[in-house]
């Protein structure tokens, strides 16, 4: 069996075969010449007990408690962002639609514009639909007013003696209008008009009578002139806008009144190219009041 000793000099622990017992020669680690004992000494067997070898287990612990203080921390990492990101999303969210109000208010001066050139030009606003020889109706004025709102190209190639959707037209009805379009409206993959007019015999529009802005004897700035509408499925080009009969208008009630997806309200373009937003909370006299040419009343603050 193999003969355990340490250096006498150096007590450095040395293992040899047996055959090599009683011989000289120089210590590994010191050059002391030794002589080896017969048999391994009581400090080398006591050494060689003694001394354990490391173990890989102790080195696997350490980097399982590395993995799990890592993970902890990772852990750690997500649920405080998904408590910040669910506080700071309501205030995102506000953001977003206050930047879509402003871009409809954008629209909707816009559109304001495009009323007013056109009656520089015409010296009437357009009719708010136009109709054949025989009554029916051909086209909305968001078609008349097409040049004015850089669109004289799709204008050009409208025919306005035939109807929207005959065959000749029906095809540009599918062009979408970015300025026609509220952007807080939902994306359903359907084409939709945001803004109509109302229309009646005390309204600033009178159907396929064009009226003027000396009509207005309430002043412009007490006239509404294009309102925001909710849920329509109406095509731009399609002449249809809200009916004002007398009827008593309800703000974010159905498609037949003015309505929108901002919270609290709807945006209105008044008759001298304003835009203002009116609360859903305004009182409804008022509002009737707002929507008349012509009806001598005074409008309260709103």
């Amino acid at each position: 069996m193999p003969i355990a000793f340490n250096c006498p000099s150096c007590s450095v622990f040395t293992e040899v075969a047996d055959e090599y017992a009683g011989r000289s020669g120089p210590c590994k680690s010191c050059g002391t010449t030794i002589t080896i004992p017969q048999s391994a000494s009581p400090a080398a067997r006591v050494q060689t007990a003694s001394v354990p070898l490391p173990t890989k287990p102790a080195e696997s612990s350490g980097a399982q408690n590395v993995v799990v203080v890592l993970a902890i921390v990772i852990v750690g990492f997500i649920a405080v962002g998904g408590v910040l990101a669910a506080l700071l999303l309501p205030a995102v969210q506000a953001a977003r639609e206050s930047a879509r109000r402003m871009e409809c208010a954008n629209n909707l001066k816009h559109i304001g514009v495009a009323m007013h050139n056109y009656h520089d030009a015409y010296k009437t606003l357009p009719p708010a639909y136009t109709v054949d020889e025989e009554g029916n109706r051909l086209h909305s004025w968001r078609t008349l007013i097409l040049p004015f709102m850089d669109q004289a190209p799709l204008y050009n190639q409208i025919d306005l003696s035939k109807p929207w959707d005959a065959p000749e037209n029906r095809h540009l009805a599918d062009v979408r209008i970015p300025a026609y379009a509220c952007p807080s409206h939902p994306e359903d993959g359907a084409l939709h008009c945001s803004y109509m007019v109302f229309v009646g015999e005390t309204a600033l529009f009178k159907g396929d009578e064009a009226t003027k802005f000396a009509d207005v004897t309430d002043g412009l700035s007490n006239t509404i002139m294009v309102v925001e509408v909710k849920d329509s499925h109406t095509s731009w080009m399609e002449p249809t806008d809200l009916s004002f009969d007398g009827r008593q208008i309800v703000i974010n009630s159905t498609a037949d009144n003015p309505g929108s997806y901002h919270p609290g309200g709807v945006q209105f373009v008044l008759a001298d190219g304003s835009v203002t937003f009116i609360a859903e909370t305004i009182n409804l006299p008022t509002l009737q009041k707002l929507i008349t040419r012509a009806g001598g009343e005074v409008i309260p603050p709103y």
